[in-house]
């Protein structure tokens, strides 16, 4: 009899609660600062992150290679016989390949690493919906063969205080930089299901017009689709409120999950000001 493990990263934004329900296997990535590194969600926060970022931005790396053999290890002996893991975008990261070597390794254990070309509770969700498919009693095949099509209903939109923080760490992608922010204007960001990188989904000018922007955008969605709602923020807990109760009103929003701050990882590349909120389409 076959028994699945499901393994994702820490930007994924799982709560607690669904890691523990579902048995998630979580891998940290790395914060460096120039006098120590900690791993992500485990050795600091969130806050931490923010309050430090005015003395000192740090970069940050993958999970360890030590931490993949680690935890395959720990899968074989606990009798795991297949994987499903679910990764951050390989167009803002190497986990993939990096995940990819590590499996291999372990032939006992078939593995399926999927590239989530998502971030946060986008690739969160994706684990959710497969973490449901295994108590429903469907095979490790049929489960991998719907992925795709999972991913493909996944909206997922985010504004920042500044592109400043995404420039420095290399991940400004296809999003139009300096002279814009000069003039105030405020890209809507989303992530290229191609190739996984960030790009200008829309843009506005000031803070206000772009936070109205998300709304109408996600509403504009919701019109034509029934939809579960999650909205997440980088040190901007009531813009993202507000944001998060504009869009949950809506008729065809049939749940709505307020995930709270952003992986402190994701909070070193994004910055402070984040508000971000992803649709996730019903069947």
């Amino acid at each position: 009899m076959s028994k699945i493990a499901l393994i994702t990263d820490t930007t994924s934004n799982l709560s607690k609660e669904k890691i523990e329900k579902y048995n998630v296997k979580i891998l940290p990535f790395r914060i460096i600062y120039k006098d120590r590194e900690y791993r992500d969600q485990i050795d600091i926060s969130p806050e931490e992150v923010y309050d430090n970022l005015e003395k000192e931005i740090p970069t940050s790396s993958m999970p360890s290679m030590e931490d993949m053999e680690s935890l395959y290890n720990s899968l074989e002996e606990q009798g795991y016989t297949h994987a499903i893991a679910v990764v951050l975008s390989t167009g803002l990261s190497g986990i993939y390949n990096g995940l990819k070597v590590v499996s291999e390794n372990h032939s006992k254990i078939k593995t399926f690493i999927f590239d989530s070309k998502s971030i946060a509770i986008g690739e969160g969700v994706i684990i959710e919906e497969c973490a449901k498919l295994i108590q429903q009693g469907e095979s490790f095949e049929e489960i991998v063969s719907r992925i795709p099509s999972i991913r493909e209903r996944i909206n997922l939109f985010f504004v920042v205080g500044t592109l400043e923080y995404l420039k420095r760490g290399g991940r400004i992608g296809k999003v139009s930089g300096t002279i814009g922010e000069l003039l105030n204007i405020k890209p809507i960001v989303s992530v290229d299901i191609k190739d996984g990188k960030y790009y200008t989904y829309d843009k506005v000018r000031g803070r206000k017009q772009s936070l109205n922007r998300i709304v109408e955008i996600c509403n504009g969605i919701a019109d034509k689709k029934k939809c579960r709602l999650y909205a997440m923020h980088g040190n901007s807990l009531e813009d993202s409120k507000k944001v998060f109760k504009d869009i949950a009103n809506h008729p065809n929003v049939t749940e709505a999950e307020f995930i709270g701050c952003i992986s402190p990882v994701a909070g070193v590349h994004s910055g402070p000001g984040l508000v971000g909120v992803v649709l996730f389409e019903e069947e």
